[in-house]
């Protein structure tokens, strides 16, 4: 069955539905109102207000690539072209990958892509205490989210594969320059929980490269912004509401940055036995899916790699941890979030404050300080 990917450009807004690498999203700019259907993996068009638009399936998400000047069907072709080659790189579905070889022979060594992407996932490992951790591949092998196959593993098939789940037993090496990993007996990684924020950030040096100076791009619900809208105004990007696919609980107003949103709202199956419903972020200390407080969590970030990482790592440790972290780590590390609550109260940091539009005219909002 065909897949339909929506563009509706409405009021001058850019408005995504970040969903967390997840599902298909929908994007917002100016004047006009398009629907295509991709009946292929690489769909283009180009309108009338000199920007430049190209749709592509890659890294299990259809994405949506718009560029504007001079340069932009060369800058958004170029952009997909390094989208495909990291897919081809960093896909654990496909057998001839780099992480899929790793995974396979227990290590080898890295390119300067996947030696980048390791060593940021240790560090975000590090510093969430564990939250986010790439050695998780086997659980989720096990719970079916990376075949479809959805089943409620027992107690004792889970702990054998979680006896597996710890990052930090992952050994890096580097000899001349080289760099090499080794993986202990029976662990495999997956970098699917930071890679689209990477690839967004590439992409974008790749449109600074041809000269655009505004562009926006839409990995799987990884949003990320170049400069401002055409008309010199900054983007303005929705964020889904995790109880409602067709609302919002907000958005922001921003410049040069990445927008990245997790939660359990879109990859999810319930279990029939039961009717409990299990979602793909898994706790690596449980082996379940995270259900710590926080059904939504939004990361701003012009890192988008750090911003894709910390979406997770903050689900995963839940309200008091995630409002902690954001205490220390915010203003040090450059980012912001916003985050809501399983009783709908959203936190939001300072530095977001100002440029967060309450659409809803939310009134239980708490701000949290990091300056």
């Amino acid at each position: 069955m065909k897949k339909k990917i929506w563009m509706m450009l409405l009021c001058g807004a850019l408005v995504c539905f970040p969903l967390g690498g997840c599902g298909i999203n929908r994007a917002d700019a100016d004047a006009g109102s398009v629907q295509s259907e991709a009946a292929s993996d690489h769909k283009t068009t180009k309108n009338s207000n000199a920007e430049y638009t190209s749709e592509v399936f890659a890294m299990d998400t259809y994405m949506t690539l718009t560029a504007y000047g001079e340069n932009a069907k060369e800058a958004v072709e170029a952009g997909i072209a390094e989208i495909q080659r990291l897919d081809a790189l960093l896909s654990t579905g496909d057998a001839n990958s780099e992480v899929a070889q790793i995974n396979q022979n227990g290590g080898g060594t890295l390119s300067e892509d996947t030696d980048y992407l390791v060593k940021r996932a240790l560090a975000i490992y590090q510093s969430t205490q564990g939250a986010f951790d790439i050695s998780i591949y086997p659980v989720m092998q096990l719970w079916g989210f990376t075949t479809g196959d959805f089943a409620v593993p027992s107690k004792e098939d889970l702990a054998a594969k979680l006896a597996l789940v710890n990052a930090g037993r992952i050994s890096l090496t580097e000899d001349n320059g080289v760099s090499s990993i080794t993986l202990p007996e029976g662990m495999e990684i997956d970098l699917g929980g930071i890679a689209k924020g990477y690839t967004s950030g590439r992409v974008m040096e790749v449109m600074k490269r041809y000269g655009i100076e505004s562009a926006v791009i839409n990995l799987g619900g990884n949003a990320h912004v170049l400069g401002s809208k055409p008309d010199g105004s900054a983007w303005k990007v929705g964020i889904q509401d995790p109880n409602d696919t067709n609302g919002y609980l907000g958005g922001v107003s921003v410049r040069d940055k990445a927008i990245i949103t997790s939660g359990g709202y879109e990859r999810y199956f319930v279990d029939e036995a039961t009717g409990v419903k299990y979602h793909h972020i898994i706790d690596p200390k449980t082996g379940y899916s995270a259900n710590n407080g926080l059904i939504s969590v939004t990361i701003v970030s012009a890192d988008s790699t750090l911003a894709d990482g910390l979406s997770t790592s903050l689900f995963v440790l839940g309200t008091e941890d995630a409002i902690a972290y954001c205490e220390e780590h915010c203003a040090e590390d450059g980012f912001d979030a916003i985050m809501e609550d399983e009783d709908g109260k959203l936190y939001i940091t300072d530095g977001i404050m100002d440029d967060f539009i309450n659409m809803n005219n939310t009134a239980n909002i708490q701000e949290i300080k990091t300056k």
